[in-house]
């Protein structure tokens, strides 16, 4: 009777070798396989003017506002799509169409824009966001700062096909 001796390099390779394969099989990414859509936030629609234009920066600039754009269900980002952003800055109220602009999201589904400094409005430091072209579900965002003295602000979307 012959005795076969397995070395332990040779036992993880082959469990790695086989996790690999097992995982080229997949379709959809196991991090993003039914990932819900947001919601609307409450309080997010409010002062909101349809039809901002897409601009470079808002004002004279100062804070950014950042985020993802990604598609409900799989995760895919979404590339192309408008969000529409304002907020209550150092420059003017959010009611005030000035302090409106929108932007584009990137291929991988990233959206960047600068704006004036966020200042508290009805006692919170926050901004509105808003994704309203048609293609998914209408979605109005309304994150808070943590400070009023932060310079930046995150705000992610998962939208729902229409």
């Amino acid at each position: 009777m012959s005795v076969t001796r397995f070395e332990r390099r040779y036992v993880i390779a082959a469990g790695a070798a086989f996790t690999v394969a097992a995982l080229a099989n997949l379709t959809v990414p196991a991090r993003s396989a039914g990932l819900a859509a947001t919601p609307s936030m409450r309080g997010g629609a409010n002062n909101y003017m349809p039809g901002a234009p897409i601009v470079e920066r808002i004002g004279g600039g100062g804070f950014w506002m950042s985020g993802t754009v990604l598609r409900a269900g799989d995760g895919a980002p979404l590339a192309g799509q408008c969000i529409q952003i304002w907020a209550h800055t150092t420059e003017g109220s959010e009611r005030d169409r000035q302090s409106h602009g929108a932007t584009l999201t990137d291929a991988n589904g990233a959206f960047r824009l600068e704006m004036p400094q966020i200042v508290p409005a009805l006692g919170q430091a926050h901004a509105h966001l808003a994704y309203d072209s048609g293609q998914y579900q209408t979605v109005f965002l309304r994150p808070l700062l943590s400070s009023p003295r932060d310079t930046s602000l995150e705000a992610h979307f998962v939208l729902q096909p229409v």
